[in-house]
């Protein structure tokens, strides 16, 4: 008995970012494909992106439009994009407008005008647009309508495969509309749509069916910009190993905190900084990032809530020159704020960051801008969002340092229950009133598969960073916020740290 090799189906790239990672390593070759969405949601963008990425002299393409404008309409927008090549149209990209031929009321007429443009130039690819519209104008009773297009689907259908075509048709179908025969023949089904809360929209795109594929399920993001559709796939492609534990200690660049962490952080752990406004949360971050620099370890910092030269003017280290290390491509600032953005966008503007310049060592500044700047469908899901996030960004042994704002004084909690879940370590700041006065306080919460300080220990911002100072002993009830004196110790409440 001999066993035969199935035949290999070729690929052909989409030419859309993101969008393979998406279908699970793009369309395959003479595949029947269809696009469907409301009207506005893309779907003309992306058919003619992946035409002009693929169509060549030699392997042509034919998108047929059966709109009741001209072509020239059509065209005079869509060229506005980075993709649309005008030199190659009609020698590469051909369009036929079908709008004659529907204008007779026979769906017969429609494909014979089909079948010979194709039997003219010989395409690898073909698009109509709309065959939805074609149908309706042809046959507007509805249960007519809908079995005059399916035939008209069906031995469409037909001669595409008989001539070995990558196809794509478009169709003004919502995700709630009764299944039309169509998606039985397709081989891909795509949906686009628009979600719309309050004074935000956000585009996104679903596989609902891929042949010969592994796509990833859910909804992803996508955005279109003047170089086009972006698709930001919901599970980043991640086809790498979990980095192995090396057991090697990151210091941290704050004086005194490394001995509280049992000499500094685990590689590869996600740590959380939490402290309430004016605790100093940007400058402990700022410190690792310069610690890690000094090092040979290159960085990214992301921030939210001011454009980057602020950030890195109040961020500043007595180390090393961040703007020096920016211009030597050892540090790289992702600078997102939209009120639409959303968590793979951010993703994968980080994880792009960090291949660029191979960064060691994360920041992100923080986590509590990163909640208001993201979309209002996004917030949602910020937790799961979260994990994905820190997930990838950690699964090659990259060491991520997240800050976030807390509510304290006279509050108790050291963070929120929302997102301390994603830490591998975390760190609280917090304010105490003593003596009368404000006093900043630091404390090692937890630390996973690590001895670490149970300690409360006071720290200050100095003109040269953060200083840690010694366990804050001969008190109670300090968590509380409005610590006393322990008279049952023995000996005086120690000084303030960097006292003399």
């Amino acid at each position: 008995m001999t066993t035969s090799t199935p035949p290999l189906i070729r690929n052909v790239a989409s030419g859309v970012p993101g969008l393979d990672a998406v279908l699970g390593g793009g369309f395959c070759e003479y595949s029947f494909n269809v696009v469907m969405g409301p009207p506005g949601a893309g779907k003309t963008t992306l058919a003619q992106q992946i035409l002009f990425a693929n169509a060549t002299n030699e392997r042509t393409a034919l998108y047929f439009t059966g709109l009741g404008e001209p072509t020239v309409k059509m065209l005079r927008y869509q060229r506005q994009f980075d993709f649309f090549d005008a030199s190659r149209v009609p020698s590469a990209v051909r369009f036929v407008n079908l709008s004659t031929e529907a204008a007779a009321g026979d769906l017969d007429v429609v494909l014979a005008r089909i079948v010979a443009e194709m039997a003219e130039h010989q395409p690898a690819f073909v698009a109509l647009d709309s065959f939805r519209t074609i149908g309706g104008q042809l046959a507007p009773g509805a249960e007519h309508g809908d079995l005059a297009l399916a035939g008209f689907v069906q031995h469409l259908a037909l001669q595409l495969t008989s001539w070995e075509v990558t196809s794509f048709l478009l169709g003004e179908y919502s995700e709630y509309e009764a299944p039309h025969p169509v998606f039985t023949v397709a081989d891909s089904i795509l949906w686009l749509s628009e979600e719309v809360d309050r004074n935000s929209a956000v585009r996104k795109l679903r596989a609902v069916k891929v042949r010969g594929r592994s796509p990833i399920p859910g909804l992803h993001t996508f955005r279109v910009s003047s170089a086009g559709i972006e698709v930001f796939p919901r599970i980043p492609d991640q086809q790498h190993d979990r980095a192995e534990w090396s057991g090697k200690r990151l210091r941290t660049g704050v004086s005194g905190l490394d001995e509280m962490m049992g000499g500094g952080i685990p590689e590869g752990d996600a740590v959380m900084l939490t402290g309430p406004a004016g605790s100093g949360k940007t400058t402990f971050a700022s410190q690792f990032l310069a610690q890690g620099l000094c090092e040979g370890a290159n960085c990214v910092v992301a921030v939210f809530e001011e454009y980057p030269e602020a950030y890195l003017a109040r961020a500043r280290s007595g180390l090393v020159d961040f703007a020096e290390m920016i211009a030597a491509n050892r540090l790289a600032v992702v600078y997102l704020r939209p009120m639409t953005l959303s968590v793979d966008e951010m993703l994968v503007e980080v994880t792009s960051a960090v291949k660029r310049v191979n960064a060691k060592r994360v920041v992100i500044d923080s986590l509590s801008g990163f909640e208001i700047a993201l979309a209002p469908t996004f917030r949602l899901d910020f937790r799961e969002s979260l994990y994905r996030l820190v997930g990838a960004l950690t699964a090659t042994g990259v060491t991520v340092l997240m800050t976030a704002e807390v509510i304290d004084f006279p509050d108790v909690r050291f963070t929120s229950e929302r997102v301390s879940f994603v830490a591998d370590d975390l760190i609280v700041q917090r304010y105490i009133e003593l003596d009368d006065h404000l006093e900043k306080i630091i404390s090692v919460v937890k630390m996973r598969g690590s001895d670490h300080t149970a300690d409360f220990r006071r720290y200050e911002l100095t003109p040269s960073g953060a200083v840690v100072g010694e366990p804050l002993r001969g008190y109670h009830g300090i968590s509380t916020g409005v610590p006393s004196r322990d008279e049952r110790r023995l000996g005086p409440p120690n000084d303030v740290a960097g006292d003399s």
